[in-house]
């Protein structure tokens, strides 16, 4: 179980993020680095965590035009990440030219190429909002299975999307395509601000690979403890 489990380190300081390293390394698989903490402190902050022997996911959804998303693949390899995130809704060419050039700097330097996943529909979004204010005419579980196909075709290795979707995306990505949950809420925590939200065990039995979990473990008043109670 524990391996399955990525904290979000969604914090503003260095000082808040190593400390909750700290106290949840031994009942997590890997930690989760976003827009706050990186804009805040900056790269480093992804070795600093790593030289505790920790694993970390980059979560900074690349989405530009392809040759910028590329250079940015290229930069964030030589952290240290062992994943990092694009958005799907990029296109095809967008997340071919990120795994090629994450795939040429990992040769340069000698190490594994991080894996690759691709943003399908954040998980905040409701159906009602993708068709009334972004557009899209396709139901919700049909719009993130045709960008997690997108993204399989493109060469990434998995995407982000709700549980609660994951049925459609194996049935068109197969069982060897990694999906990365988020919204992910004990019966104990609040929702906040997620919308399409399942518990860490719905969301094993439904066969996520990753369990992103946030506030409820980093601003619980004992996050050893709130860890112990996942799956309770």
């Amino acid at each position: 179980m524990k391996e399955k489990v990525i904290a979000a380190l969604d914090v503003e300081t260095e000082e808040q993020a190593l400390s909750l390293t700290k106290k949840l390394k031994d009942y997590v698989g890997a930690f989760k680095v976003g827009l706050q903490l990186y804009n805040n402190v900056g790269p480093g902050i992804v070795k600093k965590i790593a030289d505790q022997g920790c694993k970390v996911f980059l979560d900074l959804k690349f989405h530009d035009i392809p040759n910028t998303v590329a250079g940015a693949a290229e930069a964030v390899v030589g952290l240290g990440a062992f994943m990092f995130n694009v958005h799907a809704a990029g296109g095809k060419k967008m997340m071919q030219e990120a795994v090629k050039a994450a795939q040429r700097k990992a040769a340069q330097l000698g190490i594994a190429k991080p894996l690759i996943i691709g943003v399908t529909v954040l998980t905040s979004m409701t159906e009602a909002e993708l068709q009334q204010e972004i557009g899209i005419q396709k139901t919700l579980p049909e719009q993130v299975a045709a960008l997690a196909l997108s993204a399989k075709e493109a060469g990434l290795d998995g995407v982000v999307a709700s549980a609660q979707e994951i049925p459609w995306i194996r049935e068109v990505c197969g069982t060897d395509f990694l999906i990365v949950t988020p919204g992910i809420r004990p019966t104990w925590a609040a929702s906040d601000d997620q919308a399409r939200i399942v518990t860490p065990q719905q969301a094993l039995d439904l066969g996520a690979d990753y369990l992103v979990i946030g506030r409820p473990l980093t601003a619980a008043a004992d996050p050893r403890e709130a860890a112990q109670r996942l799956w309770g």
